[in-house]
């Protein structure tokens, strides 16, 4: 049968004292609520139907929204309440999966077990032993079957001893659900509609009701704080890391890892403590990534070394490269193989051909470099007027003396040599030498300045 999804996520979060939806706040650089999104793109809904409501336009902002079907929710009076704002969009003749937006670890095998219960069941639901229920809806049993679930506010002190409890995820049949919410009350102590009030209707009714668990306790973990938040994320975390240990990759100290984005690995690779992969980045077999890195949107080629403390965003790094340590690549950056910058240069829009190196405090932007060429320590490519971005290029095999200035637009030529302490306004020609520097004046017996 056909299904279709409501994720709720119309709350406010007050209890995260942010100006952010409480379902925007990231994990894993991601918002909480598009977890969810894209683990039920993955199941084959017919519609994804998601309740919003606290910071409508952020969220419509942000999410990957295309193939969802937006319902407001104005006033947030409940679940029940939520859940109804979707109704009209929900077809008699399919499944309705209800899930929250604040559970951003549940798992599809989860979700798909799930639905593969309700195939037995006029109503399945998604519930959790937990060793401190409190403040956690009780499910109500007779036997096996499920015939209610009290919320904790509502429960008595002899159901407040029940571990099993309510994850506010559920699946049933689109006619009985539209039954069920046009008959809710807000009868309680909170003055609210609640969802799971269609549990013991369909109690009432004879239907039968199965429940599923998940295999732990950790996918269907909801966010009310920061606390939590920070929680989940370690977990999120955790799970990344150890999937990528199942992968071949190395984690030198896996609780000192953060994947925020899409990590494509080969094969032998070794990973320090601090390292943050963002966006989309691949790394290549035998490779190294030295403590305290950041790797953003980037692209590390087989048997490349990345020192420690190195920055590398939108660039490339090719096969057998060295960069760092305290080296940062920014956009537009390409190392081809061999290649190597060292402690603390900075490469941006430039590329460094084969087998040239710049290993000491050294500026590249907007620059070309050929193959084998050495840029020494110091010198910087002065690529900007203070209006315009200028280009320089330096040819295979130039040698630059350190403590130069190169000033754009500029070509050094082929196995050109620039002297050490140089400023450089004019083109070098193949193996030619510039020195472009004021010339040395020695004054003997020079009495220093005293103090007065």
């Amino acid at each position: 049968m056909n299904f279709s999804v409501v994720i709720l996520a119309a709350g406010k979060g007050t209890r995260m004292k942010s100006s952010l939806p409480k379902v925007l706040h990231p994990i894993g650089g991601k918002p909480m609520v598009q977890h969810i999104i894209d683990t039920v793109n993955k199941l084959g809904a017919s519609n994804i139907h998601l309740v919003y409501g606290h910071g409508r336009d952020q969220l419509q902002t942000t999410l990957n929204h295309n193939a969802l079907s937006w319902c407001l929710q104005d006033q947030q009076l409940g679940t029940g309440h939520a859940v109804q704002q979707a109704a009209p969009h929900i077809q008699d003749d399919e499944d309705v999966l209800i899930l929250v937006g604040d559970a951003p670890l549940i798992k599809e095998s989860t979700l798909q077990q799930l639905i593969a219960v309700k195939k037995n069941a006029d109503l399945a639901l998604l519930t959790v032993e937990l060793n401190d229920p409190t403040g956690m809806g009780r499910i109500i049993r007779q036997g096996e079957q499920v015939t209610a679930i009290v919320e904790h506010k509502d429960a008595t002190t002899e159901q407040h001893q029940i571990k099993e409890t309510n994850t506010g995820m559920m699946i049933m049949g689109g006619k009985d659900l539209k039954r069920w919410l046009a008959a809710l009350n807000n009868h309680n102590a909170q003055g609210e509609f609640y969802l799971t009030d269609v549990i013991e209707m369909a109690a009432n009714e004879g239907k039968s009701i199965h429940a599923s668990q998940p295999s732990s306790a950790i996918e269907v973990e909801g966010i009310n704080n920061r606390i939590q938040l920070a929680s989940i994320e370690r977990a999120y975390q955790t799970q990344q890391a150890n999937d990528l240990m199942l992968k071949g990759v190395s984690l030198l100290d896996p609780s000192r890892f953060d994947l925020r984005g899409e990590l494509e690995v080969g094969q032998d690779i070794t990973i320090d403590t601090n390292v943050i992969i963002q966006g989309k980045v691949k790394i290549g077999s035998n490779t190294s990534i030295g403590a305290n890195c950041t790797l953003i949107d980037c692209e590390i080629a087989d048997h490349a070394v990345i020192h420690p403390n190195s920055i590398i965003e939108q660039a490339c790094v090719g096969e057998n490269c060295s960069v760092g340590p305290f080296a940062r690549l920014r956009p537009g950056a390409i190392m081809k193989q061999k290649s190597r910058v060292g402690n603390f240069v900075e490469m941006k829009k430039t590329t460094l051909g084969e087998g040239s190196k710049a290993n000491h405090l050294t500026y590249l932007g907007d620059t070309e470099v050929g193959a084998g060429a050495n840029i020494g320590a110091g010198t910087i490519t002065c690529n900007y007027d203070g209006v315009n971005k200028f280009k320089t290029q330096i040819k295979d095999g130039a040698f630059i003396g350190s403590n130069s200035a190169i000033v754009a637009p500029a070509v050094i030529g082929v196995n050109a040599t620039v002297g050490a302490g140089s400023v450089i306004t004019k083109e070098v020609s193949d193996n030619g030498l510039a020195i472009a520097r004021s010339k040395q004046r020695n004054m003997d017996n020079w009495q220093r300045p005293e103090k007065k």
